[in-house]
């Protein structure tokens, strides 16, 4: 088959980034400190994956007990144009009874119980200096905020989310440790990565059982493999030769050219004079697009090959009572056709 200049489906770069450092010491047990485990954690996986993956490039957002802004670590891994994104960290509870491992994708929580976790991660950047400027007004404590956050966030949820998974079920069944499940939240660190990426939340020093093995230094040895277990495991289904994704996405030059472009959108405001993309009432939306149709200038967000990623966006969008009216359209080849019709052409 013909070179198509499509990217190869190779893991070979991964950001390692231990949560909180220097002056932010992140949650606290009766002795740990969330900032010294994760570092801990994370320098025992980038060494195993360095070791026995020696095709992978390991990059760490901090290797000391230094303080690194959150923008930063995801500056880090978007300049190196790294394939995965890991964040380690470990969870807190006013409770002593919560227990056990979970792993979060970028995505709006289903419960309280999510949101308050990212809230406390969050709250790093309150201790960064014009923080309100550097994430546009946003407030880690403020409940509404995390709506706009995280509705335009699912690029990368399916690689994302398997990765997740199978970071858990390394946890689970060669660890032993409680399985909390894959979760969604709104995580600034994840939202501004632009590849697949999740946050683990190792445990909880708030329970006297979590936080003396993630003391231990067996218990960071088998926490570091077991993540790196998941690494090399997610490496090796994204490599395969039977890909799925790869076989669908392999055509050459000429059929790419044939092919109509068909793209789901999701409308959310028109004007009878055009605004310029970074107009005040469009912040928080990413992939801003405008077109002309009866004599209107309409404003977009998304740009999906499918409709069901539109309508996801579409309810999500719903979610705020600004966007109550928002509602999906679709082109081809950047001219608006009905979504009925947009359908029938991928069905074809």
């Amino acid at each position: 088959m013909p070179t198509t200049g499509l990217p190869q489906y190779l893991v070979r770069k991964v950001v390692i980034d231990a949560g909180h450092g220097g002056k932010d010491p992140g949650a606290s047990g009766k002795i740990a400190h969330e900032k010294d485990i994760a570092l801990a954690i994370a320098l025992k996986t980038g060494s195993y994956i360095e070791k026995y993956l020696p095709d992978v490039e390991v990059i760490y957002t901090r290797t000391g007990d230094e303080f690194v802004e959150l923008h930063k670590r995801a500056g880090i891994a978007n300049s190196s144009q790294a394939d995965l994104f890991i964040s380690i960290h470990c969870n807190a509870n006013r409770s002593s009874s919560p227990q056990g491992t979970e792993t979060y994708v970028m995505g709006l929580h289903k419960n309280d119980a999510n949101l308050e976790v990212a809230k406390l991660e969050n709250a790093a950047i309150l201790k960064e200096e014009n923080y309100a400027d550097m994430y546009e007004g946003f407030d880690p404590n403020l409940d509404e905020d995390y709506i706009t956050l995280t509705m335009f966030q699912d690029a990368f949820l399916e690689q994302s989310t398997r990765f997740a998974e199978i970071v858990q079920t390394q946890f689970r069944e060669r660890v032993h440790r409680k399985d909390r499940g894959v979760k969604q939240a709104g995580f600034l660190v994840l939202y501004k990565t632009a590849m697949p990426g999740v946050l683990i939340e190792t445990g909880f020093l708030s329970n006297s059982g979590d936080e003396a093995y993630l003391r231990s230094k067996d218990g960071q040895t088998y926490m570091a493999s077991a993540i790196y277990r998941a690494f090399k495991e997610y490496k090796s289904e994204i490599e395969r030769e039977d890909n799925k994704a790869k076989s669908i996405l392999e055509y050459t030059h000429e059929e790419e050219k044939e092919r109509p472009q068909i793209f789901f959108r999701v409308q959310f405001a028109s004007y009878n004079k055009p605004k310029p993309l970074n107009y005040r009432k469009f912040k928080g939306f990413d992939d801003i697009r405008e077109y002309q149709h009866n004599n209107l200038f309409k404003y977009t967000t998304g740009n999906f090959a499918s409709p069901e990623k539109a309508f996801e966006l579409q309810k999500s969008l719903h979610a705020n009572t600004k966007y109550k009216d928002a509602f999906v359209v679709a082109f081809r080849d950047e001219e608006r056709i009905s979504v009925k019709k947009a359908q029938e052409l991928l069905e074809n």
